[in-house]
């Protein structure tokens, strides 16, 4: 594992930067447990203060410094697309490998099944179930809404792979050997498409960040946990551009960007490590 991280290092450039940048974002996560100020509360430092020494960035016009905000609402938006990404993953794990091994009828309903949630439409789905759910709308309940709806994409390629290895010698050895189903899927086939769920599991997270940002800023999630999208959400309410504080926008923007490039980098440097023509080329053209 070491070694794979160092090659990454070494040959891909986009791998190197999307690290440095994911760790910056971290590092603002983990400030967060060293906040001086509890998490909720507001006025507890002077409103509207620009950027100094003593708040680096600033205070929003709700009485609360920026900076240790932002790191409780980059956490957890950090933990809502892992959570979702997560999620997902089992789902997509689970019908891509049972549909592609199993064949036939069971991957063709698998399979309907999948292409009916790929024609739905997420976001005016989502919004639907605020207004249904307004009341008792959480944090986890939305988690578990968008990982319900973000897994079909990847499921389908899951079981593009899954196919193939039906196919291979290893897999009739395995069936002659007395191996049942699940331990096939687990032991012999799971290792396969690890790659391939650890660079779609960083695209779901953009993906999840992405769409609770969205979500937040119009105001259909719950506003009471500290997000980037809740953030914006009540900068917008205060009119912080209008009113010249334009830091309780900039900074929140510019980090989860930050979040974005850095997942997204680390996908697309995946992505082509996983393929070995692309690596070998990148690194034949670093010799």
């Amino acid at each position: 594992m070491l070694k794979i991280v160092r090659d990454l290092f070494r040959y891909n450039r986009e791998f190197a930067l999307g690290t440095i940048l994911i760790l910056v974002v971290f590092g603002f996560a983990v400030a967060s447990f060293f906040s001086p100020y509890p998490p909720l509360d507001s006025y507890v430092v002077p409103p509207d203060v620009p950027p100094s020494w003593a708040y680096p960035f600033g205070t929003n016009s709700r009485g609360q410094d920026v900076f240790w905000q932002l790191t409780l609402a980059i956490r957890n938006s950090l933990l809502f697309g892992l959570s979702v990404a997560l999620m997902s993953r089992i789902l997509s794990l689970l019908i891509g490998l049972v549909a592609g091994y199993a064949g036939g009828v069971v991957d063709r309903v698998l399979m309907t099944i999948n292409d009916t949630f790929v024609v739905i439409p997420l976001f005016p789905i989502l919004v639907l179930f605020f207004f249904m759910m307004h009341d008792q709308m959480s944090w986890p309940l939305l988690a578990i809404a968008m990982a319900s709806l973000g897994w079909p994409y990847d499921a389908r390629l899951i079981r593009s792979v899954a196919l193939s290895l039906r196919t291979r010698e290893f897999t009739a050895m395995s069936v002659f050997s007395g191996m049942s189903a699940r331990q096939i899927l687990v032991e012999e086939h799971l290792p396969y498409v690890l790659p391939i769920v650890f660079s779609t599991t960083l695209n779901n997270m953009n993906w999840s960040i992405g769409l609770e940002v969205t979500l937040s800023v119009i105001g259909f999630t719950n506003i009471e946990t500290p997000t980037i999208g809740t953030m914006i959400y009540w900068a917008n309410q205060h009119t912080a551009m209008v009113a010249g504080v334009w830091w309780w926008i900039v900074f929140p923007v510019a980090l989860v960007i930050m979040a974005f490039l850095g997942l997204y980098l680390l996908s697309v440097s995946m992505n082509e490590y996983i393929d070995p023509r692309s690596r070998l080329m990148r690194m034949d053209s670093k010799v």
